[in-house]
């Protein structure tokens, strides 16, 4: 095999086995669902249930980029304290051995002809048979774990083909230098791939084809787990503290476990050739670092679980001041777009925390009669952050979506829509206040003051049925003071200009409460229904929640 060969099946093993991993991971997530929501929200109590978690999810969905990311997710949306949310950290680490154990004990087992092509076919098949469901998904990871294999079959040709062609005699990891050019090495391809599972793979198959020693194979898998600590900063950068929080405690796990694993690294392998005596396994190279690689996993979280308090409380001290600024998001993070459902999750948490924003400037807006500096700043930053939930929503219908996810998308836009339309009639009312405070009319004080005191009631309304009837009754206020407006003019109490400013200030008040009713109604139609409008409920809404007029497109 001439050189150009080798480099080329390199690199097309290197793209195989990344489009497997991703096909797998993508397919996997997918089919599982809301499952995954439901395994983290309940099955992550404490560190040690959260290790468990954290190694089982990575393990059925082989990337603990996307369990790491559905972590994020939960601890962004208050389901899990940061404290837990280390544990299933420290579990994804565990579980993405698995990727090691495949190649190692099946890679290099089955006949990849008769079993890999198989499951390429079987899986386009599904896909193209079954439309809906989760069965397309799963048709889909099929294909990724046939493409899996024979991205491991290239590779294996390839790196053989190498040993065949160069001389390999000096490449071992005897001395410290050595050994740090290794290291290096795992982390550069790990950055480079984005995937600490080719990278793992990839130093297991050239260990196994004679390319490279057992001790230099183990630098390049340490600096492999090292390396993928760069996923995460990279996810951080711009990202909520929550994720940044979660990315440093990532980089500071696998950091320290790379660490002590290179400091006692002859005796992990008297510790894995004892392991593998006791537990009959073979001794080849590709099992011994699949066992390698597991065992300084475990130990890294053996001996960092006593220390998850104090690092929990490290963390919580960290990157406080992106929380101070008001008009950025709290909860939409990038990471999370990859999973819808943690994405509709976190937006439905933002736009839960924009209405109560909104809600807080109308009533202070009510209260003061003024649209002071500082109401001024705060409907700036409500507008910045309605925004970024817009984009987030456009960035998030730009993937292939299903039906059910893009109709909530939908739902969480109009949402957004109501609460940015209360807040620039609320903005209308405070702009018009002025003229209402200089107007000597007595007799019109006490209705108004009846319609100011129904607003800032129906304000605090929370539940479905105070919703509803918060709707009918602010109509009914509305109209009982706009009546009395009207005949105060008539018999010329007050000016027709006077009675102009009353009735706009009047309508633009009913519909900043009319439009945060209905953002509450939909919000908490959202939480209960657990993100499952029905296209009948979102075409045919009951009336009695819709009175008034519907949301107005206003400038952002």
């Amino acid at each position: 095999m001439s050189s150009m060969q080798v480099v080329g099946a390199l690199l097309g093993g290197l793209g195989l086995f990344l489009l497997a991993v991703g096909m797998m991971s993508e397919g996997l997530r997918d089919a599982a669902g809301a499952s995954l929501r439901k395994l983290l929200s309940e099955w992550t109590r404490t560190p040690l249930r959260g290790v468990f978690s954290g190694m089982l999810m990575t393990g059925v969905v082989q990337s603990s980029s996307a369990v790491t990311v559905a972590a994020i997710g939960f601890v962004n949306a208050g389901l899990l304290n940061l404290r837990q949310t280390l544990g299933v950290i420290y579990g994804a680490n565990i579980g993405t051995t698995l990727t090691g154990w495949l190649v190692a004990l099946v890679g290099f087992k089955l006949n990849i002809q008769a079993f890999a092509l198989p499951l390429i076919g079987i899986g386009m098949m599904i896909r193209l048979l079954i439309k809906e469901g989760r069965w397309p998904a799963f048709g889909l990871a099929l294909v990724g774990f046939g493409l899996f294999f024979i991205g491991i079959d290239v590779l294996k040709g390839a790196f053989e083909g190498l040993v065949a062609t160069f001389d390999i005699s000096t490449l071992t990891a005897e001395g410290a230098w050595q050994t740090a050019v290794y290291l290096l090495a795992g982390i550069v391809m790990t950055v480079l791939t984005q995937s600490s599972s080719a990278s793992i793979a990839l130093t297991i198959t050239a260990a196994a084809s004679g390319m490279v020693g057992l001790h230099a194979a183990a630098a390049r898998g340490i600096g492999a787990n090292v390396g993928t600590t760069s996923t995460a900063a990279l996810a951080a950068i711009g990202a909520t503290a929550n994720a940044k929080r979660v990315a440093l405690a990532q980089v500071l796990f696998n950091l320290g476990t790379g660490i002590v694993a290179l400091m006692i690294l002859p005796g992990m392998f008297w510790l894995i050739r004892s392991i593998s005596n006791a537990a009959g396994l073979s001794t080849e190279p590709a099992v011994a670092l699949a066992l390698f690689h597991t065992v300084f996993n475990v130990l890294g979280v053996a001996l960092v679980l006593p220390l998850n308090d104090r690092l929990a409380r490290f963390l919580d001290g960290r990157f406080l001041r992106r929380e101070e600024k008001s008009h950025l998001p709290r909860f939409l993070d990038k990471a999370v777009v990859g999973t819808p459902v943690l994405a509709i999750n976190a937006l439905v948490l933002e736009l839960e925390a924009l209405a109560e924003r909104v809600r807080k400037v109308s009533w202070q807006g009510i209260e003061h009669r003024t649209l002071t500096p500082s109401l001024r700043e705060e409907v700036a930053a409500i507008r910045d952050v309605s925004r970024a939930i817009s984009q987030f929503i456009v960035q998030l219908e730009r993937r292939a979506l299903t039906p059910d996810i893009s109709r909530h998308l939908a739902l969480l836009l109009r949402i957004d829509q109501y609460l940015i339309a209360s807040i620039s009639h609320s903005e209308g009312a405070l702009q018009q206040r002025e003229a209402l405070l200089n107007a000597d009319q007595p007799e019109l004080v006490l209705p108004w003051q009846r319609f100011e005191a129904a607003s800032l009631h129906y304000l605090q309304a929370d539940e479905p049925r105070e919703l509803q009837e918060a709707l009918s009754h602010m109509q009914s206020e509305h109209d009982q003071v706009k009546s009395q407006v009207l005949q105060a003019a008539a018999v010329q109490q007050i000016s027709i200009e006077q009675m102009m400013t009353f009735l706009e200030i009047l309508a633009e008040q009913l519909r900043c409460v009319q439009q945060w009713l209905k953002a509450r109604h939909y919000l908490e139609l959202v939480k209960v229904q657990s993100c499952t409008v029905s296209a009948e409920e979102e075409a045919n809404p009951p009336a009695q929640n819709l009175a008034g007029p519907d949301v107005e497109q206003s400038p952002k």
